[in-house]
This record gives C-alpha cells, sequence and structure tokens, in this order.
C-alpha cells in the first residue's frame, strides 16, 4: 500500500483538514503519479458539504483537476512511462462494455462511471479519494497526456472546467459563423469564452455584473450583455445560436434566456445547482428551441481537448494557493472572489 497524504473534509460540512490514508499498490495497468497542482472545482464544495443529498462516504478527499509526473507504471502499461507529464480528471473508471464506453463517452457509462473521488471501486475494494493529495494511481485508460507547452499549474483546470465547456462547444458546432453567449463569467465561463472564440465563434458574455466587461473583452469575448439591466435582454431576441450556462444557481428565469435563442438554437446547462430550476416550455416550443445539459467528456474527446488547447495556447486565469488555505479559498469561490479557478500546489502539502 501507498501512504498519502491528503487534505480532506471528515464529515459533511467540516473544514478540511490534513489526512492520511493509504492507496492501493500499483496493478497491472496503473499508474502511479505523483500530483504537483490539482484545482478546485465548485463541485468539491457541493461534493464536500454533501448538497447534492448523494450521500457520499466520509471522509473525502476532493479534487478531480490533477496534474502531475508519473512516478511508477506497472508491468503492462503500455501508453505511459516515468516521468511523463499527466492528468487525471473527473473519472477514474467505468464498465467498459456498455454502448456508451464502447463509443468513447465513458462519461455517460450506463452502470455510472467511477468519479475520482467519493465512488465505490469497481472492484468493490474501497472507496475512490481524488487530488487534494500528494499521490494517485489510477489505470493507465483514464490517463491523460498535458502538451508540454502547457504549464502543469495551468493545465490542472483544464481537466474538469475546459472539458466541461469544449464538449458542449464541439457537440453543439460552435464554430465560425455561429453566435454563442456564455451565461457567468467565472472557472466554466471564462474557459467557454477562451474555447469559443479559439473555434471561431462569435461569442459574447452575459453578465449580472459591470465589473467583468473588462476581463470579458480580455479573454476574446466580443460583446458584454449586462443581463439586469432594464430590457437588455428584449433587445437580444433571437440571436444566438448557442447559450452555454455555467451558472450554479437556481434562482434564474430561463424563460427570458431561452428567448435569446434563434430558431432551433440550444442552451445547454453545464453549471449544478443545488436546486431544482423552473422552466415553462412555453417559450421552447415557440422556436423549436432545446434546453439541454452535457456533461464533461470521454477520455478521447478530454484528449482532444487538451490537443486543442495545446496547439492555441489555451489555459485557464488561476490563482495558486497553499494547501493550508483551501478552506478560505472554499469560501472566495462562494463569493466568486476569484479570477477565476484556485490551483492548489501540492508541494505545499
Amino acid at each position: 500500500m501507498i501512504k498519502t497524504n491528503s487534505i480532506a473534509a471528515l464529515k459533511p460540512k467540516a473544514p478540511l483538514e490534513r489526512y492520511t490514508f493509504e492507496r492501493r499498490d500499483p496493478k497491472t495497468k496503473d499508474v502511479v503519479i505523483d500530483i504537483k497542482y490539482c484545482g478546485i472545482c465548485h463541485s468539491d464544495i457541493h461534493m464536500t458539504r454533501d448538497e447534492w443529498g448523494m450521500g457520499s462516504p466520509f471522509p473525502m478527499v476532493p479534487g478531480h483537476e490533477i496534474a502531475g509526473i508519473v512516478i511508477q507504471v506497472g508491468s503492462g502499461v503500455t501508453k505511459y512511462k516515468v516521468g511523463d507529464r499527466v492528468g487525471v480528471g473527473c473519472m477514474v473508471d467505468s464498465c467498459r462494455e456498455c454502448s456508451h464506453c464502447k463509443a468513447d463517452l465513458e462519461n455517460y457509462c450506463v452502470d455510472g462511471n467511477t468519479m475520482t473521488y467519493g465512488s465505490i471501486e469497481r472492484d468493490g475494494s474501497g472507496v475512490t479519494q481524488g487530488g487534494y493529495s500528494d499521490r494517485i494511481v489510477v489505470n493507465e485508460d483514464f490517463v491523460l497526456k498535458i502538451p508540454d507547452n502547457l504549464p502543469l499549474d495551468k493545465a490542472a483546470p483544464l481537466l474538469c472546467a475546459g472539458i466541461t465547456t469544449y464538449s458542449p462547444l464541439r457537440h453543439w458546432n460552435a464554430g465560425p459563423g455561429k453566435k454563442v453567449a456564455v451565461m457567468g463569467l467565472g472557472g466554466l465561463g471564462h474557459m467557454a469564452v477562451k474555447l469559443a472564440k479559439a473555434m471561431g465563434a462569435d461569442v459574447t458574455v452575459l453578465s449580472r455584473s459591470e465589473s467583468k466587461r473588462k476581463d470579458a473583452k480580455h479573454l476574446g469575448a466580443d460583446d458584454f450583455i449586462i443581463t439586469a439591466e432594464e430590457g437588455a435582454l428584449e433587445k437580444n431576441a433571437l440571436r444566438f445560436d448557442l447559450i452555454i450556462n455555467t451558472i450554479a444557481v437556481s434562482d434564474i428565469d430561463m424563460s427570458s434566456y431561452f428567448s435569446l435563442l434563434k430558431l432551433d438554437g440550444a442552451l445547454v446547462s453545464v453549471g449544478a445547482p443545488e436546486k431544482p430550476l423552473s422552466i415553462h416550455p412555453f417559450s421552447l416550443i415557440l422556436m423549436r428551441r432545446t434546453y439541454a445539459g452535457s456533461g464533461i467528456g470521454g477520455i478521447k474527446e478530454t484528449q482532444e481537448m487538451l490537443k486543442f488547447c495545446g496547439e492555441h495556447n489555451i489555459t485557464p486565469e488561476i490563482e495558486v494557493i497553499a494547501a493550508q488555505k483551501v478552506n478560505e479559498a472554499y469560501e472566495r469561490v462562494l463569493t466568486s472572489d476569484v479570477r477565476y479557478r484556485f490551483v492548489i500546489d501540492m508541494a505545499t502539502l
């Protein structure tokens, strides 16, 4: 067994603290990774506080935006070698047998994928623990190659925030001639802006705050709409082909946002609020609009996203923190006091 140092929530809603546990020795197809950086996702906060009511197991070591270096490989590993720069995202296994898995959509595994933390291992041997730790052991099929030109600290959030926004943009064909709006300019939203712009789309940020205008332009947005201004949404009716909703709150009048869509336009939610949204289908029916959701991406698509980011030199805006600042960072995330993603330097653990 591999002794592992970490930061964990020992029970729901408890402050995170130092925690030591044991990871499995590498199996034939396993890769052992020395974690250098791990991003903080809003999902980590939801999970450690059990806000989604999933009844997840505790103690819980969160973290699914992992970047590090391979330090050991199993005897049957063919994809990686010691010294490789690698990442691990939101899942570490799946059934491998269902139609979705065979179509490289392990994120939609019919049997449910094994999440990087908070899941029962597929062999029933224990509970997965995440990246707020100094080591992780993962099957090589769920490890990603990080392009050499992407710094590890900035690459880490791509494993969740990057793929969560890249996947719907690709699926709904964002590109030249398409008008894309991004709801919210946070950890997910700022990545959606960068990626959509690199794909060639015309990009607009929808925000409640004038304070984000300068950042939106800096990130590449072509336009900026303050949704709280009287008449702002009405003036932009029937404007967009695609809207990516990154806002993880439930007190939104979704009908007013649906009205921004063109005929056959789609609004896709990637943020997961604590409470359900209230939606009336009338504004969808009128223009054959679509309301959809999207969850991360498969391993093949995630690797494609990393390659795309490497080719276009796309990285998130980050603030690197010491491990001892995690609880403070959680509170700052909740007040949107970060531009735009916290990343833990695991050397400080």
